[in-house]
């Protein structure tokens, strides 16, 4: 093989493209159910 120098990618190129902050909404909305289906338990519970 000859001297070939690494190929330098940014982030986004790296990743093939941009990510949807999707990821952000699901993983709030999860954290919400969480609290609230806890809160309901110690709720019932308590």
């Amino acid at each position: 093989m000859a001297d070939e120098t690494p190929e330098h990618l940014t982030g986004t190129e790296a990743r093939a493209g941009t990510t949807p902050h999707m990821a952000r909404v699901a993983l709030i909305g999860g954290l919400g159910l969480v609290i609230l289906i806890f809160a309901i338990i110690l709720f019932v519970a308590g």
